[in-house]
């Protein structure tokens, strides 16, 4: 089990983070090679397939979730997952094809109770794929019982 896999609860096909760079602080980086072998890609598009832009957002998702893992771990709340409250201001910029390798960059930009605020973006080489910003609540998710 690798850094990421030890940190959150995602596991293939719907782990979009093959790496952790970096983290310094407030900000972690991580990589993604998209394989072109990946289910999703025979179906967006058949002939001229590229990445589909709410897999790009679930790459950096993931991302902030290796971030609070972390944050979070250093401040003894390990019983939780980063869950998504907020999606703000997405810009998408370039397509990312099969076999790009993509570089994700998240910060945490301020907390207010439980909630985390977050700016993130993703390059492609020197290519900037996206920009978006976002907010989590840190918590146990629990289904609520049965009437």
């Amino acid at each position: 089990m690798n850094e990421v896999e030890k940190l959150i609860p995602h596991r293939p096909p719907f782990l979009f983070v093959d790496e952790i760079v970096s983290h310094d602080g407030e900000t972690l980086t991580a990589r993604r090679t998209w394989r072109a072998e990946e289910d999703f890609y025979k179906g967006h598009y058949p002939g001229a397939p590229i990445t589909p832009g709410v897999l790009l957002c679930e790459s950096v998702f993931q991302t902030g979730a290796l971030l609070m893992a972390k944050l979070m771990s250093g401040a003894g709340e390990q019983s939780g997952v980063p869950l998504l409250t907020k999606v703000t201001d997405v810009r998408f910029r370039t397509p990312v094809y099969p076999g790009d390798t993509t570089v994700v960059e998240v910060r945490r930009k301020e907390t207010l109770g439980d909630f985390h605020f977050m700016a993130a973006t993703m390059k492609c080489g020197d290519k900037r794929v996206l920009n978006i910003e976002f907010s989590v609540a840190w918590k146990k998710p629990e289904k609520p019982s049965a009437p």
